[in-house]
């Protein structure tokens, strides 16, 4: 395994410490190597990591004295059964020494969010979050939302807890403040207003209609409102449209009306909005709390920015059994904020031990102070308790989906006469036009609902495979997929092997993956092929099992809605892959093909000879006389697209 790049502030002192044995647990041989560690290992704040014997991180810690904390690992008859499995397994283990104990809690954070070791609290989240960017590189500045990282030139205002939420607020920022959101080259090639300045969601900067001082103002104005001064905003508002009316321009007055009822509208559709500051609570705030139930465990969010709720998510932590729910919370926060910017204020639902140590880290990473507080009245509280009630009302949606995902997953085993209630169901189909494009995909779904972080997308771009051949194309997907699942993880240890295989298709389908399979030698894998009815009607699917059995469910079936759903979001993805593949296929200029063209030699191309198809015909003399082109480089050209 290759080892991760550790930032320079946290690689004072490196070392990695092992004493390999077998791959058979072996608690004896685990304590024997922690041991080994033990002689050498200093009394100073650090980053441990527990391996496996065949290199495979199975959890990370961080401790005030890492000779202190791994000796506790070696009382193995105080640890709990989730440690002492831990340590059975351990053969290996590496240290990196910091400074301080909050940068080891950064540390530590990192490398579980790299890694997700089994044995550490996982935060279980494969989206990001949206924001709001006012970008600022351009005379008349554009607002839009954003995802990714953080990289353009302008503000960011977030997060948002969903698309949604950032498309309201987007939605009413134009109407009030009248900002572009068209791309800069759309902006550029305008010659009169487009339809966003007709329904009066744009001040048309593009044409004119606007001078830029007035459209600085404009922006400043969001600014003060995305910033939490939307009162501010409102009294210039209002204050503007009384003088218009004074005025006698209506007309005018009128236009500041709409915008004014348009703010008023944002700001009382906010759960939470700028008067709570007065109460007590910040401005700008994450409140968080936690529920638990039956083993469970629901963490809540609520954003709030600039007085204003910004939208809530809930979250169902990993690996969470027979830990402790302060050290949940706290494993959370520190993974967490690796990725989302941390406010100046988060307020708990409880207290935790570490609080100070959160609090100095999170500083740290922020680059401000951040404080963790416990409302205990007033407005925060109120805030706290909502935070409560929406994270045990989530948690209880949690379990009685999960109750019903549970059965259902246990009578879809005994229909498909499985030894065991399957954990990890693959679902394969592929999607092409008359063979152009085509994309096979992969969805997985387990007793949690849909994993859509494991799913995977295949491109077929295999010359041998011809072209709307639908049996190769599965047999390529399957012979990829399993082949390296043999050489990732062959003693099937890490939950990445599934239990049950549907395949999108009928006894064909289903054939080529057994024989894909059987060359593969991979055994242990149940396999059903889902057919669609005789006129491709939904509810008369036949499912063919490779004993030859064939199985059909009466319309009304709970077993066959499940697995319809299932075959519907493998055909959902395989669609959307492939239809991005074509969306590419169609922008893709040859020239991009062709090596040593960078974007300046393709203009100067193109600018010379006009297409693309020009330059492919072009002679290697035309090519030599194009702008920028050596005759190196227009030989390489002529060669690309006049190979033999």
């Amino acid at each position: 395994m290759a080892e991760p790049t550790i930032p320079d502030r946290f690689s004072e002192e490196s070392a990695t410490y092992a004493l390999r044995g077998g791959d058979t647990p072996d608690l004896d041989a685990g304590v024997a190597a922690i041991r080994n560690v033990l002689r050498t290992l200093p009394a100073r704040p650090g980053v441990y990591r527990m391996l496996s014997a065949g290199g495979d991180v199975l959890y990370v810690g961080k401790a005030k004295s890492l000779k202190n904390r791994v000796l506790n690992y070696t009382q193995v008859t105080r640890l709990p059964r989730r440690l002492q499995r831990m340590v059975a397994q351990t053969r290996s283990m590496t240290i990196v020494t910091t400074g301080s104990e909050p940068e080891a809690l950064l540390l530590e954070a990192q490398l579980i969010k790299r890694f997700r070791p089994p044995y550490n609290v996982l935060l279980r989240d494969d989206k990001s979050f949206p924001f709001i960017f006012l970008r600022e590189d351009h005379e008349f500045a554009r607002i839009s939302k954003h995802r990714g990282a953080r990289v353009g030139k302008g503000l960011y205002y977030g997060p948002f807890a969903s698309a949604g939420a950032v498309n309201t607020t987007l939605n009413a920022l134009q109407k009030v403040f009248l900002l572009r959101s068209c791309s800069d080259s759309y902006f550029a090639n305008r010659t009169r207003p487009c339809l966003l300045y007709q329904i009066r969601r744009c001040s048309a900067p593009c044409v004119g209609r606007i001078e830029p001082a007035a459209y600085a103002e404009l922006v400043e104005d969001a600014k003060a409102f995305l910033s939490g001064r939307s009162q501010e905003v409102q009294r210039k508002l209002g204050t503007a449209m009384e003088s218009a009316a004074e005025a006698l321009d209506f007309e005018r007055a009128a236009l500041v009306r709409d915008r004014l009822r348009a703010l008023t509208y944002v700001q009382g559709s906010q759960a939470v909005n700028a008067d709570n500051s007065k109460a007590g609570a910040a401005t700008d705030a994450d409140v968080i709390a936690m529920a638990a139930k039956s083993g469970a465990i629901c963490i809540q969010i609520f954003f709030i920015r600039g007085g204003q709720n910004w939208g809530h998510r809930a979250f169902f932590p990993a690996h969470t059994a027979d830990v402790g729910e302060d050290e949940i919370l706290s494993a959370f926060l520190g993974q967490f904020y690796e990725d989302v910017p941390c406010p100046r204020e988060i307020m708990l639902d409880r207290t935790l031990d570490e609080a100070a140590l959160l609090a100095e880290a999170l500083s740290e990473r922020a680059g401000k102070r951040v404080t963790l507080r416990v409302p205990v009245r007033g407005a925060a509280r109120k805030l706290v308790e909502t935070a409560q009630r929406n994270a045990v009302e989530a948690l209880d949606r949690r379990l009685a989906e999960s109750t019903t995902q549970g059965r259902l997953l246990s009578e879809i085993g005994e229909l498909f006469e499985l030894e065991a209630t399957p954990q990890r169901i693959e679902v394969y189909d592929n999607s092409h036009v008359s063979g152009t494009n085509a994309v096979g995909a992969m969805i997985v779904a387990g007793p949690e609902g849909f994993r859509k972080g494991a799913y995977r997308k295949f491109n077929m771009n295999d010359p041998s495979i011809t072209p709307g051949d639908d049996f190769a194309m599965m047999k390529a997907m399957l012979t990829r997929r399993f082949v390296r699942l043999e050489r990732e993880d062959p003693d099937r240890t890490t939950g990445d092997w599934p239990d049950l295989l549907l395949i999108d298709g009928g006894k064909g389908q289903l054939s080529s993956v057994v024989e894909v399979l059987t060359e593969l030698g991979v055994e242990g894998v149940a396999l059903v092929g889902v057919a669609k009815g005789p006129d491709r009607n939904a509810g008369r699917e036949t499912f063919h099992l490779t004993s030859g059995r064939e199985i059909r469910l009466p319309v009304n079936d709970a077993r066959l809605f499940f697995l319809q759903r299932l075959r519907d979001e493998a055909h959902r993805f395989a669609i959307g892959a492939h239809r991005a593949k074509r969306s590419k296929a169609i922008t893709a200029n040859p020239l991009d093909d062709v090596p040593g063209i960078g974007p300046a030699r393709k203009r100067a191309l193109l600018m010379h000879f006009g297409t693309s198809r020009a330059v492919r015909d072009a002679s290697l003399a035309d090519l030599e006389k194009a702008p920028g082109i050596s005759k190196a480089m227009a030989a390489a050209i002529h060669g690309h697209f006049h190979a033999s």
